[in-house]
């Protein structure tokens, strides 16, 4: 089975809604970084998928994570971005993130502000010529269920 494939088959287990905003996101963040590698993390909680200029988790730029309640996108060195409008949440010692909300949360100005300043950061910065490969890092082996039950009435 080929990394796209299996994306493809990571992204399925989640509700239609929230797989749709997932390729959705996915595919506007590959079109805005096309020379970025892919790396897959299906883990327990949540399927995350970073862009990085290489191989290597802690050189990524972004993730996008996808949970059963929706789509963030993770800033991995967002501790350290600018964010006057307050946009980023959470409280690590390096990331933060952005609930998206829909593909054109992207386009929000504050949110493409920070996504260039991170870019521009970036070190090592993502090549400027080439293709990106998909790479299935990890899988593991229990996750929680990727599918919100459905509420009684």
């Amino acid at each position: 089975m080929t990394p796209r494939t299996q994306l493809a088959r990571f992204i399925a287990k989640f509700n239609p809604g929230v797989a749709r905003l997932a390729r959705a996101v996915l595919g506007r963040m590959r079109a805005k970084m096309p020379t970025a590698n892919l790396l897959v993390y299906d883990n327990y909680n949540a399927l995350a998928i970073g862009f990085s200029a290489n191989e290597r988790a802690y050189d990524s730029v972004f993730s996008i994570a996808v949970f059963p309640r929706g789509v963030s996108l993770f800033f991995f060195y967002g501790v350290d971005l600018p964010d006057p409008l307050k946009l980023l949440t959470g409280s690590g010692n390096m990331g933060r993130h952005i609930r998206l909300e829909s593909p054109s949360s992207l386009e929000v100005p504050g949110v493409r502000t920070l996504m260039r300043v991170a870019l521009k950061r970036a070190d090592p910065p993502l090549p400027k010529k080439g293709r990106g490969r998909i790479v299935i890092k990890s899988i593991s082996k229990k996750q929680r269920p990727r599918r919100l039950a459905a509420r009684r009435a």
